[in-house]
């Protein structure tokens, strides 16, 4: 199956809005995948949430590590995950076990 231009334009702009709200999450904060879907204006699209970030373009300058899942867990495996535990430890978020303190660290954006 294809998808039409005018489709990919507008997966493309709703892609570009996720990445913009990823990028406001602030040093040592944490948003989870839900948070960021409801930042944008589509609850319940987490998963849209994550396929965005592995769509993001390469270079891209995005604070992918500060998004997690929900309860705090890092979704991705292996040494990707590990990278990003490091990333959030070395901001000082702080975890209790295999997850982050969701209380001390999540983000509430300025409505």
């Amino acid at each position: 199956m294809r998808i039409s231009e005018a489709v990919r334009g507008r997966l493309r702009r709703r892609y570009e809005e996720i990445w913009g709200a990823v990028a406001a999450i602030p040093r040592g904060r944490v948003a989870t995948y839900g948070d960021v879907a409801r930042m944008v204006g589509l609850p319940g699209a987490a998963r849209m949430v994550g396929r965005a970030l592995r769509a993001c373009p390469p270079g891209a300058d995005l604070p992918w590590h500060r998004v997690i899942a929900a309860g705090g867990r890092i979704a991705l495996p292996d040494d990707r995950g590990r990278e990003q535990r490091r990333r959030l430890t070395a901001e000082g978020v702080p975890f209790a076990g295999r997850r982050v303190i969701l209380p001390e660290c999540r983000w509430d954006p300025p409505i």
